[in-house]
């Protein structure tokens, strides 16, 4: 069993800036990808920005040049640089990560979430 917990989420006003934090633990061997997605109240998730163990990156296109998605694999934490923050960037942000564990074979794992509100 693999847990995420993620940190950093918060109030903030137009233009300002946040970094996300998530802390994976268990019996990792590997985490394949990590993403950010996030669920805007009566929206459907949606997939912010993603991360191979290679190093490449997927960004949605209304948060390129703003967000940062970075990840540290002897941590096994990532985390998401946001700037230049938006209201419509408020939301539920959770991390998502597909791991392959010592006890069994490689499947996603979900956070619990962590609130962010950008206001005018």
């Amino acid at each position: 069993q693999v847990t995420l917990v993620e940190s950093g989420g918060g109030a903030v006003q137009t233009g300002g800036s946040l970094r996300l934090s998530c802390a994976a633990s268990g019996r990792i061997l590997v985490i394949n990808v990590f993403r950010w997605y996030r669920q805007a109240p009566g929206k459907e998730r949606e997939l912010v920005a993603s991360m191979t163990s290679k190093g490449d990156t997927v960004y949605e296109e209304s948060v390129k040049g703003r967000f940062a998605i970075s990840r540290n694999n002897a941590q096994s934490t990532a985390a998401l640089q946001m700037s230049s923050l938006r209201p419509e960037d408020t939301g539920v942000y959770y991390c998502n990560a597909h791991v392959l564990t010592a006890t069994g074979p490689s499947r996603d794992y979900w956070g619990q979430g962590t609130q962010v509100t950008v206001s005018s």
